[in-house]
């Protein structure tokens, strides 16, 4: 990120890795990493995780498709699947 610690754009996320980390991607939604966190924990995360172990990773592609409304505007269109 070009910032310290400030919340990234969307075209810094774009050239993340395929997968990052719950804090890091907490960061880019705007969200605290506890509350993000806790999401995951009950099922209802705004992206999809892979959970590795005892902790989860983000997929970035779900990342950017929260981060640009693509989910948003598949929900309204009816299309299933959009997280």
């Amino acid at each position: 990120m070009s910032r310290n610690n400030s919340q990234p754009t969307l075209a810094e996320v774009r050239k993340w890795p395929a997968t990052v980390s719950v804090p890091q991607a907490a960061l880019a939604i705007g969200c605290s990493k506890s509350h993000l966190h806790d999401r995951i924990k009950r099922g209802d995360s705004p992206v999809k995780t892979i959970p590795l172990g005892a902790r989860h990773v983000v997929i970035t592609a779900d990342l950017v498709r929260l981060l640009s409304g693509e989910s948003a505007a598949l929900a309204q269109n009816g299309i299933q699947g959009a997280a």
